[in-house]
């Protein structure tokens, strides 16, 4: 299942859309900011049923 969800870019603070797979449980990946381009990583967690329990974002270079 696709879920959107606004975030914030951790480097240039503009909000964007961005659409999270929770079908594959949960996972850490890249994707970059639709204004500024820097890559962010995603920390989704997804519980046993599928649900969303949370999302983390944090730049690349923490």
């Amino acid at each position: 299942m696709i879920l959107t969800q606004s975030v914030r870019c951790p480097y240039c603070g503009e909000f964007f859309e961005s659409s999270l797979d929770v079908s594959s449980g949960s996972q850490e990946y890249f994707e970059d900011c639709y204004v500024c381009c820097r890559p962010i990583i995603f920390f989704t967690r997804v519980d046993h049923e599928g649900d969303l329990l949370s999302v983390e974002i944090r730049r690349d270079d923490d």
